[in-house]
């Protein structure tokens, strides 16, 4: 069984379509334009790892058929990354433990404040979770390999947001206005790189796609993969103008790794 990382959600805050039905400039017969909110899971070996839990994290694994969830880790606190959280119940159920959490400080105590009784023991109802702070690197240790996830601090906006650099290989951005230069050393040899491209405007607090493009220039990764995407951008009208190894994101997107 290959490892893999799939692209749960490829959308920005609101989703494509809209909850009101406007699937702004995308086209609603193509398929790749109908997009969930950002999210990702990562299976290596018996690892079944999870970044975000979105507000469609149901609808997500289901329409994988997604089984396992093992561990979390967040990027930020924000709704449209979070408000999926109480689904993990059902993992829960499954497994008799509590899964493992990991979150910067910040993320922690919003978690903590808005779900505590997702972490919190009371009559009748167990806490499901256990919250971890991120580590510098989490290493998973199977017979049949290791993984690496080195969590990366971000710009998004005015907060701090987590992304994670996967066995060295692979990046993972979805809420990013600004990578450190400190940081783009880590970065040069990337063979899949999927960061935040919001739109093609200005956005304060995410990547466009000019900053997307001269960024790749930097780190000249093998492929890049653009994901955060507005309901302003359409699938086949953004990859029709883009370079030959930089693609659109889309729900269901999975990536093969070693």
């Amino acid at each position: 069984m290959r490892n893999k990382l799939t692209i749960l959600g490829s959308g920005s805050s609101l989703g494509v379509p809209r909850i009101d039905g406007n699937f702004g400039k995308c086209n609603p017969k193509n398929k790749k334009n109908y997009r969930t909110r950002c999210c990702a899971h990562l299976r290596f070996n018996e690892f079944n790892i999870l970044i975000d839990t979105s507000p469609d994290l149901r609808f997500q694994l289901l329409k994988n058929k997604i089984k396992d969830v093992n561990t979390v880790l967040y990027t930020h606190a924000h709704a449209d990354q979070t408000h999926g959280i109480n689904d993990l119940r059902a993992f829960y159920i499954k497994y008799r433990k509590r899964l493992n959490i990991y979150a910067d400080t910040s993320t922690r105590k919003q978690l903590m404040s808005s779900f505590g009784y997702c972490f919190k023991n009371k009559p009748g109802y167990p806490g499901i979770l256990k919250m971890n702070s991120l580590k510098k690197k989490h290493i998973f240790n199977s017979q049949n390999g290791k993984l690496l996830i080195e969590p990366i601090m971000t710009q998004h906006g005015y907060i701090k947001a987590a992304s994670y650099l996967i066995n060295k290989k692979i990046f993972y951005g979805s809420d990013v206005s600004k990578i450190y230069s400190k940081d783009l050393k880590k970065l040069k040899n990337l063979n899949i790189f999927i960061i935040d491209c919001l739109r093609y405007e200005y956005h304060p607090s995410h990547y466009n796609l000019n900053d997307v493009l001269n960024l790749i220039k930097i780190i000249k990764p093998k492929k890049t993969i653009l994901t955060n995407l507005h309901s302003s951008v359409d699938y086949s009208k953004l990859k029709n103008i883009l370079p030959k190894n930089v693609i659109p994101a889309y729900d269901g997107m999975k990536i093969l790794f070693n």
